[in-house]
Parts: structure tokens; C-alpha cells; sequence
């Protein structure tokens, strides 16, 4: 197996929901190889790519005083719920 060429990385950025207000955001590396691999009756060129996760870190806003879960509620049943 050997290299055909450069590798090729990219960083990428991801923001997940961690809870009430909080957000977690994740860093990553993305690695880009192209390799070949001969054997004695053909050569296979394949593409392998890999993330590998640099830094992650959550990040902290307000605790708001109540919090309610509203899914799955149509209009009135949410106007019930605030009276």
C-alpha cells in the first residue's frame, strides 16, 4: 500500500444541544488519504478519510427560573398551560 499524493485535511465545527442552555461544540480534523494498493493482479485506488476530534468544550448561558417542555402541544393547550 502507498500514498497517491498529498493528504488532504479540513477543520470542521459541530454545535449539539448539552441541555438547558447549554451548547456543546466539538472540533474536529478531517483527514483526506488517497492510497493504492497493488497486488499481483490489480491495483486498487481507494479513498480514506478519518475525523479526529481536537477540542471540545460546553458552553454555559443563563439557567433560566422555569422551563417547560412544550412539544408535541397545538396553540391552546400551550395558552392553558401559561394561564
Amino acid at each position: 500500500m502507498m500514498t497517491d499524493g498529498n493528504v488532504l485535511t479540513d477543520l470542521k465545527s459541530e454545535f449539539t444541544e448539552a441541555g438547558i442552555n447549554q451548547t456543546l461544540h466539538r472540533v474536529y480534523l478531517e483527514v483526506v488519504c488517497n492510497v493504492t494498493i497493488l497486488t499481483p493482479y490489480q491495483t486498487i485506488t481507494e479513498s480514506i478519510t478519518n475525523q479526529v476530534l481536537l477540542i471540545e468544550g460546553v458552553i454555559v448561558g443563563n439557567i433560566p427560573d422555569a422551563y417547560y417542555n412544550l412539544e408535541g402541544l397545538n396553540d391552546e393547550q400551550m395558552l392553558d398551560i401559561v394561564e
